[in-house]
């Protein structure tokens, strides 16, 4: 009896699975179903290794797709800038050159400021990747010559300060995108060929200041609304130089030697609501303003003005449908103020917009 018990328990134990150490949960599982059963040996799999983000140039600060690398003493644009970027910020700096595959990858690059570097040459072929480019900030650098090849994307461009002389017609042929362009100094007397702006279909913004032009460049687009002159040599306006202009709502001729102003330019400006004449050699108001019927704001002060007439400024009556002056500025002109009739500023919203004031001779 004792030998069948014996054989019975070894047939038992060579039946038995091999042990198992079993944690508290194992226990925990041991009725569910299936909880005992070894099953096949699941094979070892090994997991992908997380994609590497983008990288960040060396002393630059990345943030999503906006890099930027100003005020690092950079002498060229730095490698391994990520190809996704939209924004590059590399103001500041020292480059000196801009080569062609400086900006190779970037083909959905939306902004790129280059301002206050010591840039002299722009390859020609640099610009051509960046199909996408909207915004280009030049301004304060050493170029002698508009970018060759610009994106046909460009929205704005910035490119005053620098040693350019002239603005050629080349330099913007195509660029119907085109909205914004600020030019300040230095310019040639001549320094904007006939029609250099005729393909600039879309702009609404130029200022050209600071410079030695002495006409109002030809051919101006007519979808402008702002066009700032400031600052030249010009010393006359004539309506010719503003025909077409019927979306000009900001004229800026301040700062020039002008002395005159054609009977007719105001008609050819229908929509001005801002007109800026200080600081010029005016003899007289500019004829046309009392039929205009948008403009709102006169700067006529700093000039040569030692008249004005009851109707310089507003139509016959009171009943008008003409806009009502928020600003009429007339100091350091050498009228005497106390002599000036009120009747000549019925058309004005409020007497605290009108600003006059004494002489005083140079």
């Amino acid at each position: 009896m004792r030998s069948i018990c014996l054989s019975l328990l070894l047939v038992s134990v060579c039946w038995a699975l091999p042990f198992r150490q079993s944690g508290f949960l194992d226990f925990m599982m041991e009725d569910e179903p299936g909880s005992g059963d070894l099953g096949e040996s699941v094979p070892d799999v090994e997991l992908p290794g997380m994609p590497a983000g983008p990288k960040c140039p060396f002393r630059c600060q990345c943030h999503r797709r906006v890099i930027q690398c100003s005020d690092l003493g950079l002498k060229a644009v730095p490698e391994d800038i990520p190809d996704d970027t939209t924004l590059l910020d590399l103001q500041n700096n020292k480059i000196t050159e801009i080569k062609e595959n400086d900006f190779k990858n970037l083909k959905g690059l939306h902004a790129l400021i280059l301002v206050n570097n010591q840039i002299t040459v722009i390859h020609a072929k640099a610009l051509n990747p960046l199909s996408k480019l909207q915004r280009l900030y030049l301004s304060k650098n050493m170029l002698k010559d508009v970018p060759a090849n610009m994106p046909k994307s460009l929205q704005e461009l910035r490119i005053h300060e620098n040693q350019i002389t002239k603005f050629k017609k080349a330099s913007f042929q195509g660029m119907s995108s085109m909205v914004v362009m600020a030019w300040l100094k230095p310019l040639k007397s001549a320094g904007v060929e006939p029609n250099a702006f005729a393909d600039l279909k879309r702009v609404s913004y130029i200022r050209i200041a600071d410079t030695n032009i002495t006409d109002i460049p030809k051919g101006l687009p007519s979808s402008l609304s702002e066009l700032h002159l400031d600052g030249n040599k010009i010393s006359k306006v004539t309506a010719e130089s503003l025909n077409g202009m019927k979306h000009l709502a900001k004229l800026g001729l301040s700062d020039n030697e002008i002395s005159s102003v054609e009977n007719g330019t105001l008609a050819n400006v229908p929509h001005l609501r801002e007109l800026h004449l200080d600081n010029n050699a005016l003899t007289s108001v500019p004829a046309g303003l009392p039929d205009h019927k948008y403009i709102q704001v006169v700067y006529l002060h700093s000039n040569k003005i030692a008249t004005i007439g009851t109707e310089d400024f507003c139509p016959p009556g009171f009943n008008t449908k003409k806009a009502m002056y928020s600003g009429i500025s007339l100091f350091s002109n050498p009228v005497s103020y106390w002599e000036i009739q009120p009747v000549t500023f019925r058309c004005v919203f409020d007497r605290s917009a009108i600003q006059l004031g004494n002489y005083r001779k140079k």
